[in-house]
Protein backbone atom coordinates (compact mmCIF):
# COMPACT_ATOMS: atom_id res chain seq x y z
CA UNK A 1 0.00 0.00 0.00
CA UNK A 2 1.95 2.91 -1.01
CA UNK A 3 -0.95 5.07 -2.72
CA UNK A 4 -2.43 7.99 -0.44
CA UNK A 5 -5.97 9.85 -0.80
CA UNK A 6 -5.41 12.62 1.07
CA UNK A 7 -2.01 13.96 1.72
CA UNK A 8 -0.19 18.16 1.52
CA UNK A 9 1.77 19.91 -0.67
CA UNK A 10 4.43 23.06 0.21
CA UNK A 11 5.07 25.66 -2.27
CA UNK A 12 4.33 28.82 -3.26
CA UNK A 13 0.66 28.13 -4.02
CA UNK A 14 0.29 25.07 -1.17
CA UNK A 15 -2.50 22.47 -2.01
CA UNK A 16 -4.25 19.42 -0.90
CA UNK A 17 -3.55 16.37 -2.77
CA UNK A 18 -5.97 14.05 -3.59
CA UNK A 19 -6.23 10.67 -5.53
CA UNK A 20 -9.38 11.26 -7.88
CA UNK A 21 -11.48 8.27 -6.92
CA UNK A 22 -13.87 8.93 -10.31
CA UNK A 23 -11.46 8.02 -11.89
CA UNK A 24 -10.61 4.32 -10.62
CA UNK A 25 -9.98 1.59 -11.48
CA UNK A 26 -9.25 2.56 -14.92
CA UNK A 27 -6.52 5.67 -14.01
CA UNK A 28 -4.75 6.37 -10.88
CA UNK A 29 -4.95 10.30 -11.29
CA UNK A 30 -4.24 13.03 -8.54
CA UNK A 31 -5.86 16.23 -8.12
CA UNK A 32 -4.27 19.45 -6.78
CA UNK A 33 -6.66 21.52 -5.07
CA UNK A 34 -5.34 24.84 -4.39
CA UNK A 35 -8.69 26.67 -3.45
CA UNK A 36 -11.52 26.41 -1.83
CA UNK A 37 -13.79 25.85 -4.90
CA UNK A 38 -11.93 23.18 -5.80
CA UNK A 39 -11.78 21.22 -2.80
CA UNK A 40 -15.67 21.70 -2.26
CA UNK A 41 -16.36 20.52 -5.85
CA UNK A 42 -14.06 17.19 -5.26
CA UNK A 43 -15.91 16.69 -2.30
CA UNK A 44 -19.30 17.14 -4.01
CA UNK A 45 -18.56 15.10 -6.80
CA UNK A 46 -16.63 11.82 -4.72
CA UNK A 47 -12.97 12.68 -5.61
CA UNK A 48 -12.88 12.17 -2.43
CA UNK A 49 -15.06 10.37 -0.14
CA UNK A 50 -14.85 8.29 3.00
CA UNK A 51 -15.21 9.96 6.72
CA UNK A 52 -12.16 9.91 8.09
CA UNK A 53 -10.53 11.28 4.92
CA UNK A 54 -13.33 13.87 4.90
CA UNK A 55 -11.96 15.02 7.81
CA UNK A 56 -8.65 14.78 6.80
CA UNK A 57 -9.74 17.48 4.04
CA UNK A 58 -11.31 19.47 5.78
CA UNK A 59 -8.62 19.97 8.34
CA UNK A 60 -6.01 20.77 5.59
CA UNK A 61 -8.63 23.07 3.45
CA UNK A 62 -8.63 25.57 6.64
CA UNK A 63 -4.95 25.51 5.73
CA UNK A 64 -5.84 25.78 1.97
CA UNK A 65 -8.59 28.29 2.49
CA UNK A 66 -6.34 30.76 4.28
CA UNK A 67 -3.31 30.77 2.21
CA UNK A 68 -6.01 31.38 -0.52
CA UNK A 69 -7.09 34.41 1.78
CA UNK A 70 -3.50 35.94 1.88
CA UNK A 71 -3.16 35.29 -1.74
CA UNK A 72 -6.69 37.32 -3.10
CA UNK A 73 -6.61 39.89 0.25
CA UNK A 74 -9.76 38.02 2.12
CA UNK A 75 -11.06 40.07 4.58
CA UNK A 76 -11.92 37.59 8.36
CA UNK A 77 -15.93 37.47 7.08
CA UNK A 78 -15.10 36.44 3.54
CA UNK A 79 -12.59 33.79 4.89
CA UNK A 80 -15.23 32.25 7.55
CA UNK A 81 -17.38 32.33 4.96
CA UNK A 82 -15.27 29.82 2.53
CA UNK A 83 -14.13 28.10 5.50
CA UNK A 84 -17.85 27.48 5.94
CA UNK A 85 -18.94 26.50 2.70
CA UNK A 86 -16.05 23.64 2.97
CA UNK A 87 -17.33 22.25 6.37
CA UNK A 88 -20.89 21.70 5.37
CA UNK A 89 -20.09 20.27 1.82
CA UNK A 90 -21.63 16.67 2.74
CA UNK A 91 -23.83 16.75 5.56
CA UNK A 92 -24.23 13.43 6.68
CA UNK A 93 -20.33 13.01 7.23
CA UNK A 94 -19.50 14.09 10.85
CA UNK A 95 -15.88 13.71 10.28
CA UNK A 96 -16.04 16.70 7.91
CA UNK A 97 -16.88 19.04 10.12
CA UNK A 98 -14.98 17.29 12.44
CA UNK A 99 -11.72 18.23 11.06
CA UNK A 100 -12.41 21.70 10.31
CA UNK A 101 -13.58 22.53 14.32
CA UNK A 102 -10.44 20.82 15.20
CA UNK A 103 -8.22 22.86 13.33
CA UNK A 104 -10.10 26.47 13.17
CA UNK A 105 -9.08 27.64 17.14
CA UNK A 106 -5.64 27.52 15.70
CA UNK A 107 -6.00 29.97 12.65
CA UNK A 108 -5.03 33.01 15.31
CA UNK A 109 -1.92 31.36 15.46
CA UNK A 110 -1.56 31.60 11.68
CA UNK A 111 -1.35 29.59 8.88
CA UNK A 112 1.33 27.14 10.31
CA UNK A 113 -0.04 26.11 13.47
CA UNK A 114 -3.39 25.21 11.35
CA UNK A 115 -1.23 23.19 9.24
CA UNK A 116 0.81 21.73 12.05
CA UNK A 117 -2.72 20.55 13.64
CA UNK A 118 -4.16 19.50 10.36
CA UNK A 119 -1.30 17.27 10.14
CA UNK A 120 -1.49 15.69 13.37
CA UNK A 121 -5.24 14.61 12.20
CA UNK A 122 -3.61 12.74 9.68
CA UNK A 123 -0.53 10.90 11.69
CA UNK A 124 -3.43 10.36 14.38
CA UNK A 125 -5.74 8.64 11.58
CA UNK A 126 -3.56 5.97 10.66
CA UNK A 127 -2.74 4.90 13.93
CA UNK A 128 -6.14 4.73 15.09
CA UNK A 129 -7.46 2.80 11.77
CA UNK A 130 -4.42 0.09 12.72
CA UNK A 131 -5.55 0.17 16.19
CA UNK A 132 -8.96 0.06 15.65
CA UNK A 133 -8.35 -2.97 12.80
CA UNK A 134 -6.59 -4.97 15.18
CA UNK A 135 -9.34 -4.44 18.15
CA UNK A 136 -11.57 -5.33 15.55
CA UNK A 137 -9.90 -8.73 14.50
CA UNK A 138 -9.48 -9.75 17.96
CA UNK A 139 -13.49 -9.27 18.30
CA UNK A 140 -14.10 -11.44 15.23
CA UNK A 141 -11.82 -14.07 16.11
CA UNK A 142 -13.37 -14.34 19.36
CA UNK A 143 -16.77 -14.38 18.15
CA UNK A 144 -16.69 -17.09 15.41
CA UNK A 145 -15.48 -20.38 14.50
CA UNK A 146 -14.99 -20.72 11.04
CA UNK A 147 -11.59 -20.48 9.45
CA UNK A 148 -10.73 -18.76 7.39
CA UNK A 149 -13.22 -16.53 7.27
CA UNK A 150 -15.94 -15.53 4.83
CA UNK A 151 -16.77 -11.45 4.73
CA UNK A 152 -18.62 -9.55 3.53
CA UNK A 153 -18.25 -5.46 2.73
CA UNK A 154 -20.53 -2.42 1.72
CA UNK A 155 -18.69 0.58 -0.08
CA UNK A 156 -15.34 1.43 0.52
CA UNK A 157 -13.77 1.40 3.96
CA UNK A 158 -9.91 1.16 2.81
CA UNK A 159 -7.30 3.74 2.46
CA UNK A 160 -9.06 5.41 -0.27
CA UNK A 161 -11.59 6.33 2.54
CA UNK A 162 -8.95 7.09 4.94
CA UNK A 163 -5.51 8.53 5.42
CA UNK A 164 -3.75 5.37 5.39
CA UNK A 165 -4.83 2.07 6.05
CA UNK A 166 -8.66 1.74 6.51
CA UNK A 167 -11.24 1.31 8.87
CA UNK A 168 -13.76 -1.87 8.39
CA UNK A 169 -11.77 -2.92 5.45
CA UNK A 170 -8.70 -2.15 7.42
CA UNK A 171 -10.13 -5.00 9.70
CA UNK A 172 -10.08 -7.42 6.70
CA UNK A 173 -6.60 -6.59 6.03
CA UNK A 174 -5.64 -7.28 9.53
CA UNK A 175 -7.31 -10.49 9.48
CA UNK A 176 -5.96 -11.42 6.27
CA UNK A 177 -1.97 -10.39 7.68
CA UNK A 178 -2.71 -13.31 10.37
CA UNK A 179 -3.87 -15.69 7.56
CA UNK A 180 -7.68 -15.79 8.34
CA UNK A 181 -9.35 -14.63 5.57
CA UNK A 182 -10.75 -17.23 2.65
CA UNK A 183 -12.86 -14.77 0.48
CA UNK A 184 -14.55 -11.27 0.63
CA UNK A 185 -17.60 -10.84 -1.09
CA UNK A 186 -17.72 -6.98 -2.28
CA UNK A 187 -21.07 -5.20 -2.72
CA UNK A 188 -20.94 -2.87 -5.68
CA UNK A 189 -22.43 -0.07 -3.09
CA UNK A 190 -24.65 3.10 -5.23
CA UNK A 191 -23.86 5.74 -5.39
CA UNK A 192 -21.22 5.24 -8.34
CA UNK A 193 -20.23 1.53 -7.42
CA UNK A 194 -17.40 2.64 -4.84
CA UNK A 195 -17.58 -1.33 -3.57
CA UNK A 196 -16.58 -2.43 -7.05
CA UNK A 197 -14.49 0.31 -8.52
CA UNK A 198 -12.44 1.34 -5.07
CA UNK A 199 -12.84 -2.01 -2.67
CA UNK A 200 -12.52 -4.31 -5.44
CA UNK A 201 -9.09 -2.49 -6.38
CA UNK A 202 -7.84 -2.20 -3.02
CA UNK A 203 -8.37 -5.99 -2.62
CA UNK A 204 -6.74 -6.60 -5.87
CA UNK A 205 -3.68 -4.72 -5.03
CA UNK A 206 -3.50 -6.41 -1.54
CA UNK A 207 -3.81 -9.86 -3.41
CA UNK A 208 -6.92 -10.83 -1.11
CA UNK A 209 -9.36 -13.23 -2.86
CA UNK A 210 -12.94 -11.15 -3.50
CA UNK A 211 -15.71 -11.55 -5.42
CA UNK A 212 -18.17 -8.41 -6.73
CA UNK A 213 -21.80 -9.13 -6.51
CA UNK A 214 -24.83 -7.01 -7.04
CA UNK A 215 -25.85 -4.44 -4.13
CA UNK A 216 -29.46 -6.99 -3.95
CA UNK A 217 -27.93 -10.28 -4.04
CA UNK A 218 -25.97 -9.11 -0.28
CA UNK A 219 -28.88 -10.47 1.48
CA UNK A 220 -29.21 -13.82 -0.32
CA UNK A 221 -25.67 -14.41 0.48
CA UNK A 222 -26.04 -13.68 4.05
CA UNK A 223 -29.24 -15.81 4.54
CA UNK A 224 -27.79 -18.63 2.41
CA UNK A 225 -24.34 -18.80 4.77
CA UNK A 226 -22.03 -17.65 2.71
CA UNK A 227 -20.27 -15.22 4.85
CA UNK A 228 -19.09 -15.61 8.41
CA UNK A 229 -19.33 -11.88 9.04
CA UNK A 230 -20.50 -8.17 7.63
CA UNK A 231 -18.01 -5.50 8.15
CA UNK A 232 -19.15 -2.18 7.51
CA UNK A 233 -17.96 2.03 8.24
CA UNK A 234 -19.62 4.93 8.97
CA UNK A 235 -20.51 8.13 8.29
CA UNK A 236 -21.67 9.52 11.62
CA UNK A 237 -22.39 7.13 14.81
CA UNK A 238 -24.59 8.72 17.04
CA UNK A 239 -24.86 8.74 21.19
CA UNK A 240 -26.93 5.38 21.39
CA UNK A 241 -24.86 3.57 18.59
CA UNK A 242 -27.46 4.03 15.92
CA UNK A 243 -24.93 4.46 12.22
CA UNK A 244 -24.89 6.16 9.36
CA UNK A 245 -23.68 4.48 6.55
CA UNK A 246 -23.82 3.92 2.64
CA UNK A 247 -27.23 3.51 1.29
CA UNK A 248 -27.72 -0.74 1.65
CA UNK A 249 -26.56 -0.87 5.08
CA UNK A 250 -29.60 -1.77 7.01
CA UNK A 251 -30.34 -4.43 4.82
CA UNK A 252 -27.52 -6.34 5.61
CA UNK A 253 -28.02 -5.69 9.20
CA UNK A 254 -31.41 -7.07 8.99
CA UNK A 255 -30.33 -10.33 7.07
CA UNK A 256 -27.75 -10.61 9.48
CA UNK A 257 -30.14 -10.55 12.32
CA UNK A 258 -31.98 -13.15 11.11
CA UNK A 259 -29.24 -15.20 10.17
CA UNK A 260 -27.27 -15.02 13.10
CA UNK A 261 -24.17 -13.55 11.39
CA UNK A 262 -22.12 -11.07 13.51
CA UNK A 263 -22.84 -7.58 11.98
CA UNK A 264 -19.67 -4.88 12.45
CA UNK A 265 -19.66 -1.38 11.77
CA UNK A 266 -15.45 0.31 12.34
CA UNK A 267 -14.90 3.94 12.43
CA UNK A 268 -12.37 5.96 14.45
CA UNK A 269 -13.57 7.94 17.37
CA UNK A 270 -14.30 11.20 15.76
CA UNK A 271 -17.12 9.68 13.83
CA UNK A 272 -19.00 9.13 17.31
CA UNK A 273 -21.17 12.45 17.36
CA UNK A 274 -22.33 12.21 20.74
CA UNK A 275 -24.36 15.55 20.22
CA UNK A 276 -26.55 13.27 17.89
CA UNK A 277 -28.89 11.47 20.35
CA UNK A 278 -29.93 8.87 17.63
CA UNK A 279 -30.01 7.81 14.03
CA UNK A 280 -33.46 10.44 13.56
CA UNK A 281 -30.84 13.31 14.39
CA UNK A 282 -28.83 12.30 10.75
CA UNK A 283 -29.44 14.21 8.03
CA UNK A 284 -29.58 12.02 4.94
CA UNK A 285 -28.03 13.73 1.92
CA UNK A 286 -29.55 12.74 -1.32
CA UNK A 287 -27.63 12.99 -4.74
CA UNK A 288 -28.52 13.35 -8.67
CA UNK A 289 -31.44 12.08 -10.19
CA UNK A 290 -29.75 10.83 -13.17
CA UNK A 291 -27.37 8.11 -10.92
CA UNK A 292 -30.56 6.30 -11.05
CA UNK A 293 -32.58 7.18 -13.30
CA UNK A 294 -29.61 6.80 -16.64
CA UNK A 295 -26.19 4.49 -16.99
CA UNK A 296 -23.34 6.39 -18.55
CA UNK A 297 -25.66 9.18 -19.66
CA UNK A 298 -27.92 6.77 -21.28
CA UNK A 299 -31.93 7.41 -19.91
CA UNK A 300 -32.58 3.66 -18.23
CA UNK A 301 -35.86 4.73 -17.09
CA UNK A 302 -38.88 6.82 -18.65
CA UNK A 303 -38.85 10.59 -19.30
CA UNK A 304 -41.83 10.98 -16.67
CA UNK A 305 -40.08 8.77 -13.82
CA UNK A 306 -38.84 10.60 -10.38
CA UNK A 307 -36.12 9.38 -8.82
CA UNK A 308 -35.47 8.48 -5.19
CA UNK A 309 -31.54 8.44 -4.09
CA UNK A 310 -30.42 8.64 -0.97
CA UNK A 311 -26.39 8.28 -0.27
CA UNK A 312 -27.20 6.46 3.13
CA UNK A 313 -29.10 5.07 5.25
CA UNK A 314 -29.39 4.40 9.17
CA UNK A 315 -28.67 1.00 11.70
CA UNK A 316 -30.30 1.02 14.73
CA UNK A 317 -28.02 0.18 17.22
CA UNK A 318 -30.51 -2.62 18.17
CA UNK A 319 -29.55 -4.73 14.59
CA UNK A 320 -25.61 -3.82 15.31
CA UNK A 321 -23.35 -6.45 17.15
CA UNK A 322 -20.01 -4.64 17.58
CA UNK A 323 -19.40 -1.45 17.11
CA UNK A 324 -14.90 -0.96 17.01
CA UNK A 325 -13.04 1.72 17.29
CA UNK A 326 -9.68 2.79 18.20
CA UNK A 327 -10.68 2.87 22.08
CA UNK A 328 -12.23 -0.46 21.71
CA UNK A 329 -15.55 -2.58 20.99
CA UNK A 330 -18.87 -1.94 22.31
CA UNK A 331 -21.53 -4.32 21.64
CA UNK A 332 -24.98 -2.10 21.15
CA UNK A 333 -27.10 -4.96 21.21
CA UNK A 334 -26.17 -5.98 25.19
CA UNK A 335 -24.97 -2.36 26.08
CA UNK A 336 -27.00 0.00 24.50
CA UNK A 337 -26.15 3.65 24.64
CA UNK A 338 -23.08 2.48 26.09
CA UNK A 339 -20.91 5.23 23.35
CA UNK A 340 -22.55 8.34 25.46
CA UNK A 341 -21.18 6.91 28.59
Amino acid sequence: MTARSVTWLDGAVPAVRLLDQTRLPAEEVYLDAATVDALVDAIRTLAVRGAPALGAVGALGVAVALAQGEREGWDDERTLREIDRLRTARPTAVNLAWGVDRVLPHRSAGHAAVLAEARAVLTEDEAANRKLSANGADWLLAHTTRRPLRLLTHCNTGFLATTAWGTALGIVRELHVRGQVEMVHVDETRPLLQGSRLTAWELDRDGIDHVVQADSAAAGTILRGLVDAVLIGADRIAANGDTANKVGSVGLALACADAGVPFIVAAPWSTVDLATPDGGGIEIEERAAEEVLALAGVPSAPVGSRAFNPAFDVTPARLIDAVVTERGVVEPKSTPDMLAS
